[in-house]
């Protein structure tokens, strides 16, 4: 005999809890899309302010980078939009054409983030060397997550649901390592702007919004990824007490 503790009588008892996990999502994704305007329209704004100084991006990059002793990094100028990086396995800070030689105070902050992922490569800050060697498993976690999900679904496998929501774990922990790893990234930057004195008192809060915006996005991010995870271990649960319930008679 059946007695209804499956999925029914288990998720009577956690409606709150998807309900709870409903209204995150919603605020992760109104968070999520303020914080890729703020970006958007900080960037935009604060690239029409041309610096006193007259550094480009790619100056003032540079200086941050000897302002901490490091001389070894090159530079690139790519395409697109905000695509800005540092690559740690050529040394090699890659600027977009917005940033490379423009003299704003947007390139600037941009450019000098940049150079803060370097130094701190230099430096051996350890949490962007814990990001760096986790990425193969975070990676291999991102994409095999859900399929393992929707397999142990479908066959009713509680346990490959489990190495999904694992796996899917895994890829959240590569968020919660890089938030860090990018703010600790913007405050070597604005130390080394400031102390340099490579942007102006009236400057350096600009360049400060510019970062803080683009910090968001990696909030939000994590953010969304925690709500996520929280919406995978309720069906983990709801799939485990459903087996358990079926065998009930």
């Amino acid at each position: 005999m059946y007695y209804g503790y499956g999925y029914g009588g288990y998720m009577g008892n956690t409606g709150g809890w998807y309900m709870i996990w409903l209204i995150l999502m919603v605020v992760c994704f109104v968070f999520a899309s303020w914080a890729q305007v703020s970006v958007s329209s900080n960037f935009k704004k604060y690239s029409q302010v041309m610096t006193r100084r007259g550094l480009t991006g790619m100056q003032a990059a540079r200086a941050v980078l000897q302002a901490n002793g490091v001389t070894d990094v090159q530079f690139a100028q790519i395409s697109g939009n905000l695509t800005d990086n540092y690559n740690p396995r050529t040394n090699v800070i890659s600027l977009s054409s917005q940033v490379y030689g423009v003299s704003s105070v947007a390139a600037v902050g941009v450019a000098a983030h940049e150079a803060g992922h370097a130094v701190q490569y230099a430096k051996g800050y350890a949490p962007i060397r814990l990001r760096n060697a986790i990425i193969p498993v975070c990676s291999f976690g991102s994409r095999l997550s859900w399929p393992m999900l929707v397999i142990g679904l479908a066959l009713g496998a509680s346990s490959l649901v489990g190495i999904g929501v694992l796996l899917y774990a895994l890829a959240t922990l590569f968020q919660v390592v890089t938030l860090p790893v990018e703010i600790n990234a913007s405050r070597r930057a604005l130390q080394a702007l400031e102390m340099q004195g490579l942007l102006t008192e009236e400057e350096l809060p600009m360049a400060r919004k510019t970062l803080t915006a683009a910090a968001m996005t990696y909030v939000a991010a994590l953010a969304t990824s925690l709500v996520q995870l929280l919406r995978l271990i309720l069906i983990l649960l709801s799939s485990n007490n459903g087996r358990g319930g079926r065998r009930r008679g």
